[in-house]
């Protein structure tokens, strides 16, 4: 009987041959089936599961706002109630520039407790690398679809209500990345544009990110976590090695995009979230959010005397939620952290 047997379930026949020998081989392939079955099941829902974000806070008042002509150039606008123009918090997804999309900022922003501080709260979906197609590099294309969804919010200016002056970035992980290379970047406003949100200004007030990376400068980034190989996907790249090998070729590229190449003393006060340990990981996945990224670019501002702080903390995941939030509050509004959270200027 399991002579045949057919090739993938041979493996098995010992097994059966010293507890089941008096099942059948339709008998056996109905057994195997019935697991293969839980365990897709199972992997199934594990995997959908992950992939469903936590969804909180009120509905948007305007939901899928165009800021382009991309399917991915939209943007949710929060109203916050007030008699006079508010602040606003400007969001920005994480995901590697790879996937994910505005829904990121319900659970990653207090939306509820931004709106009861009369802040009004701006999330954008943008193009992601694989929209790319001819352009160089890849990570531009994101990076500048960021540009134009803050310059559409500020023509809407007197529309929603809101304060031009005003307005915090914020992000996580590579939105992180994306809202402190808004925040450094000299002014990208076109006067002499005929488009008149291209005129409107991209300098912000403030920007506090989550888990952000700070460089995307291979050589420092590897000085600064050994096992770093985060990047270079960014400048089409296809491995870590190649991103270092070809660095000098791509380094005005580096240069353009890097948060770090592009600080300087005149850029808006700077909050840094992480939950690592400052300890260096020795595992990759750490090193992709290590707060290693905060630490190097913490130096950096001081010595451009930039007002720059951080918060690690290790039991975080519980207050990241809060925390982001807390913080565009108390500088869009000069208050206090409502939840105590501490800002750390040492390493």
């Amino acid at each position: 009987m399991f002579s045949k047997l057919p090739r993938f379930f041979r493996p098995f026949r010992k097994f059966y041959r010293g507890v089941v020998t008096i099942l059948t081989y339709q008998t056996m392939l109905s057994h195997i089936q019935l697991i293969l079955a839980i365990l897709i099941i199972g992997l199934s829902g594990s995997l959908s599961a992950k992939k469903a974000p936590e969804i909180y806070g009120p509905e948007p008042t305007l939901k899928n706002v165009p800021y382009g002509k991309h399917g991915k150039h939209v943007l949710d606008f929060w109203k916050a109630d007030s008699k006079t123009p508010t602040p606003v918090a400007f969001y920005i997804h994480g995901g590697a520039w790879k996937g994910r999309d505005k829904i990121d900022a319900r659970s990653l922003l207090n939306i509820e407790a931004l709106l009861k501080a009369e802040v009004s709260v701006v999330a954008i979906s943008y193009r992601l690398l694989k929209d790319a197609e001819d352009i160089e590099p890849f990570v531009k294309v994101p990076m500048q679809d960021a540009a134009r969804a803050l310059q559409l919010v500020r023509s809407k200016a007197e529309e929603w209500n809101i304060d031009r002056k005003r307005i915090g970035v914020s992000g996580a992980s590579a939105g992180g990345c994306t809202a402190l290379w808004l925040a450094y970047h000299d002014e990208m406003a076109d006067p002499a544009s005929s488009d008149p949100i291209a005129r409107e200004s991209t300098r912000v007030a403030c920007v506090v990110v989550d888990q952000a990376q700070t460089s995307l400068d291979p050589k420092q980034v590897r000085e600064w976590m050994p096992k770093a190989s985060y990047g270079a996907h960014a400048f089409n790249m296809d491995s870590f090695d190649q991103y270092l090998e070809e660095r000098e070729k791509i380094l005005p590229w580096i240069q353009t995009y890097s948060p770090y190449a592009l600080a300087s003393k005149d850029d808006p006060p700077t909050i840094l979230i992480y939950g690592r340990m400052r300890k260096i990981p020795d595992d990759i996945a750490h090193a992709v959010h290590s707060s290693a990224y905060g630490i190097g670019l913490k130096q950096h501002c001081d010595e451009l005397e930039m007002s720059c702080k951080i918060i690690i903390d290790r039991k975080r995941r519980g207050k990241v939620y809060t925390a982001i939030s807390d913080n565009l509050i108390r500088l869009l509004k000069n208050e206090k952290s409502p939840h105590g959270h501490r800002l750390s200027g040492d390493r």
